[in-house]
């Protein structure tokens, strides 16, 4: 959901976007589908995070996304992702952490005059993968206002937003307490454009129970769910036509929380902070 350096926008946050892209509005179900959604017998872990070491992120494997801290991130959102800043981000007894908070981190060389903190991590420059099974095992944060995203974006960002390909395995806006939003992005089907390809569904108990978010990407399609259960599926139409499928290129992970965006259609409720995502895992399969 939201992009970065040149990344997107839609659940994103990051990224040279133009003016015209900073369009927030949920997306349309359009791509719904209800099946099982399983780890291949095959697929071999080659990349995770068990966050068993109390501190900061480890630095082999997560680095912060500060990029748009001083202009402002895109989608009217409304905080600065501070880095390095255990309030923000820390992984405490086997778990990692990204707490929302109501400050103004006036101190920073990079503040932008935000009236909120929270963390943005990622793995690009550090870890991609060209599809796989992906799983994150977390409890997402609920008040309106709030927008948690897991997603991914390509690692080559020559092409911009959108034609560079996006993934949103998970978002959640606050005001929706409940439903669980799954999205790509391509030239061809975007938010900007209103043709973005999603599905949600809801389960009552996200922002109070552990759940598994899930993404199953190879060359054919792409299925992403929850706890083994698939609500969205997008097609390769095998045209060749990288505005329709531009998911044949790396992309890398992306764990963040909002302030304001898609998440503050309904305004900011001050009593929704601090506002913490707790992630149990992440961990990525694939085949040979």
């Amino acid at each position: 959901m939201r992009a970065a350096a040149l990344l997107s926008a839609t659940l994103l946050a990051c990224g040279a976007i133009p003016a015209a892209a900073q369009v927030v509005h949920s997306p349309p179900i359009t791509a719904g589908t209800d099946e099982p959604l399983v780890r291949p017998a095959d697929a071999k872990l080659v990349w995770s995070d068990e966050f068993d070491t109390d501190g900061l992120p480890d630095p082999k494997r997560w680095a912060y996304d500060t990029s748009r801290n001083k202009e402002g991130w895109y989608n009217e959102e409304k905080q600065y992702y501070a880095a390095a800043r255990l309030e923000n981000v820390r992984v405490e007894n086997g778990r990692l952490i990204i707490t929302a908070t109501q400050e103004r981190l006036q101190d920073k060389a990079d503040y932008g005059g935000q009236d909120y903190a929270s963390g943005k991590i990622f793995t690009k420059g550090i870890a991609d993968w060209r599809y796989g099974f992906f799983e994150i095992r977390a409890k997402l944060p609920c008040g309106r206002g709030i927008w948690p995203a897991i997603w991914m974006l390509a690692s080559d960002a020559s092409k911009g937003w959108p034609a560079m390909g996006e993934i949103d395995i998970m978002e959640h806006v606050g005001w929706d307490n409940g439903r669980v939003h799954g999205t790509v992005h391509t030239g061809a089907y975007n938010h900007v454009a209103q043709t973005q390809k999603g599905s949600n569904v809801v389960v009552p108990d996200v922002c109070e129970a552990f759940h598994t978010y899930q993404l199953d990407w190879n060359a054919d399609r792409i299925l992403i769910g929850i706890d083994g259960r698939a609500h969205m599926r997008f097609e390769n139409d095998k045209k060749g036509d990288a505005a329709t499928w531009p998911f044949g290129t790396p992309e890398y992970l992306i764990l963040n929380v909002a302030v304001g965006g898609w998440g503050g259609q309904k305004g900011i409720d001050p009593k929704a902070f601090p506002a913490a995502m707790e992630v149990d895992w992440v961990r990525v399969y694939q085949r040979n």
